[in-house]
């Protein structure tokens, strides 16, 4: 699957995108797996109060349903004014 990073999270991590084929079947369980890649990515998904995430161009939650064909998008919450 495509991972892809934006604004604060990809400076925690160090990238923008990458290609990972984690044993996961929603987005709770790919952070998990996310979480234990070291600390950067620990820290980058310490508060998932402040991360947003899309599954193929679609906001998304938690509980949504991934494969091994799919892009996930982390990003902070969008504010505006």
């Amino acid at each position: 699957m495509t991972l892809l990073y934006f604004a604060w999270v990809r400076q925690k991590i160090g990238k923008g995108e990458e290609q990972l084929t984690p044993e996961a079947g929603d987005v709770a369980q790919l952070i998990a797996h996310l979480k234990s890649l070291g600390p950067n990515y620990a820290d980058a998904f310490a508060d998932l109060s402040r991360i947003r995430v899309a599954v193929n161009q679609r906001h998304a939650g938690l509980d949504a349903r991934i494969g091994p064909e799919d892009e996930i998008a982390f990003f902070p919450p969008v504010t505006g004014g």
